[in-house]
């Protein structure tokens, strides 16, 4: 392919100016035509104290990207005739239960999140005991009608291989991925001995509240992992020749790991995603999509302190990956590499990358104004294409996240996001944690009546869970509200007793039950199952 060493070039000065600019650690690359792998580098530091800079031979995590890998054995065993992935999948893990009012739950509906069950919150080192405590739940939706990403269904998938072939999971992905594929640099379990060859994973030094750049990392905690939703480790180079299988339909230079027909049900769009822009959808264990008018697969990755992002581009026969070991955006690295593979395989001029500019508000007065509350007022000022707080005599300005919702660069702010809400598309009102501010053009009520035990559930609540540390929970116009370390935000709505629906759409499986009340405060909140500890900071 002619024109690579410019692409580098590009890349290379992309890389650099997004680490300084988004606080990243370290990151490895790796890009592929149908053919051969045509770049793996590296950039920033594999160990920040000891500067180790990152180089193509670091392994990184990659976490769901290891649901493809379990989605293809799964393939396998259909085409040999001992999986059926419609039938109940109890055949394959007869203990697999969960309280339910619709059909059984079919191979096919957790390859495609569409089981209708929770995501999981990984609360035991071990997956048997998550998977068994699944009974103590139900499900939200019949199954096959409902995208819900679940990475407990894939534990589930991984499980059943081992019950069905008679042997761990690692050893599974080994025997039938990695080595045909000659991937002798990843490691289909992350264990201790993984550890040796890793690049450091980094978290945020605080993970009680939304992320910044601004902020200092911390090294990650570790921890060993073989469920088949992800717990894969590898280096750029390795993933590159996994994702040029995919690009080939199935197949490599000795032979194939899955049929045609097994490719198209694993590319086949299932099911919409509907967090994502434009026709994303969900097969089995991959995300289809249009870039470019263009179809691609993929997917991302996120582990404690890595996250990964695995692009495929179908009809040009071009792939990247990208694995990052610090919080941030593997994703914007694979998408601006493959325009560039684009641009030189048609002999068109490179583009320039395509960087949103975090203080940019294109509709900044949509936002200015006075909100009050009974406790007092909130100003801001729009300058242009910015967004200011008016605060303690000076202007902050304010980082866009998207979705009315922004960061405020001031440490009294630094707990929550900012978050506006529309009435008929104007925006009225803004929220801050549990405070709840109105313009003048608000029109509702300000005053509301609610049950008096929900006094008792407002907090922070914390566990030693490494992948979920923690989360608050408030109470502001009316309603109770679930508000998550990363800034996201989930209403709570009243089913029985002390539990709540996690979540605006009726058909979440989620819940969040308080119990263990005393002194007018609940002490524990069970988080679709998991326990979480009301904690002494606010």
């Amino acid at each position: 392919m002619q024109g690579v060493e410019q692409v580098i070039e590009r890349l290379d000065a992309f890389a650099r100016e997004r680490i300084a600019a988004d606080g990243i650690a370290g990151l490895a690359m790796a890009l592929t035509d149908r053919d051969t792998t045509l770049y793996a580098g590296g950039w920033g530091f594999a160990d920040v104290s000891a500067r180790t800079p990152v180089t193509p031979d670091h392994v990184f995590e990659f976490g769901s990207i290891g649901k493809s890998f379990t989605a293809l054995v799964w393939m396998q065993l259909r085409e040999e005739g001992r999986v059926d992935l419609h039938a109940p999948f109890t055949e394959y893990l007869p203990w697999f239960a969960v309280q339910s009012e619709y059909g059984p739950i079919t191979p096919h509906h957790l390859l495609s999140h569409t089981a209708g069950i929770i995501n999981g919150t990984d609360f035991t080192p071990d997956q048997r005991y998550e998977i068994w405590a699944l009974r103590e739940t139900e499900t939200g939706s019949p199954p096959g009608t409902y995208f819900a990403y679940s990475n407990l269904g894939y534990k589930a998938l991984g499980l059943a291989l081992e019950y069905m072939l008679d042997k761990p999971y690692a050893a599974i992905i080994y025997e039938r991925i990695l080595a045909p594929l000659g991937m002798m640099k990843t490691d289909p379990a992350i264990t201790h001995n993984t550890r040796t060859v890793m690049a450091l994973g980094y978290q945020w030094w605080y993970d009680d509240r939304p992320g910044h750049p601004r902020y200092p990392l911390a090294p990650a905690t570790w921890l060993e992992t073989d469920t088949g939703d992800g717990c894969i480790a590898s280096t750029p180079g390795d993933l590159a020749t996994f994702l040029r299988m995919f690009l080939n339909g199935g197949s490599w230079p000795e032979g194939r790991l899955i049929s045609p027909e097994s490719f198209a049900l694993m590319t086949r769009p299932v099911i919409a995603i509907p967090e994502r822009d434009g026709d994303a959808a969900y097969g089995y264990g991959l995300t289809t999509f249009t870039e470019d008018d263009l179809p691609h697969i993929g997917h991302g990755g996120g582990m404690v302190g890595y996250y990964a992002s695995l692009v495929g581009d179908m009809v040009s026969g071009l792939g990247a990956v990208a694995m990052i070991n610090s919080p941030g955006s593997a994703a914007q690295f694979t998408q601006y590499a493959l325009r560039l593979l684009r641009a030189a395989q048609r002999g068109e001029p490179l583009p320039d990358p395509e960087v949103a500019d975090p203080l940019h508000v294109p509709n900044a007065g949509e936002y200015a104004g006075v909100y009050r509350s009974p406790d007092g007022a909130m100003s801001f000022v729009a300058e242009g294409e910015r967004l200011y707080l008016e605060y303690a005599g000076s202007r902050v300005v304010l980082d866009n996240r998207a979705n009315d919702t922004f960061f405020v660069r001031h440490p009294d702010f630094a707990t929550f996001l900012l978050r506006f809400g529309r009435l008929d598309d104007t925006v009225v009102e803004v929220f801050h944690g549990p405070a709840w501010f109105v313009n003048e053009r608000y029109v509702g009520p300000t005053r509301f009546d609610v049950p008096a035990a929900w006094a008792a559930y407002p907090g922070h609540y914390r566990s030693h869970n490494p992948w979920m540390t923690n989360f608050r929970v408030v109470l502001r116009k009316g309603q109770l509200a679930l508000l998550h370390s990363s800034g996201e935000e989930e209403p709570l709505t009243p089913l029985a007793d002390a539990t709540f629906r996690i979540g605006a759409d009726p058909r979440s499986a989620e819940r969040l039950r308080f119990d263990t009340v005393v002194e007018g405060r609940a002490l524990r909140a069970q988080f679709s199952g998991a326990d979480y500890y009301r904690f002494f900071t606010p």
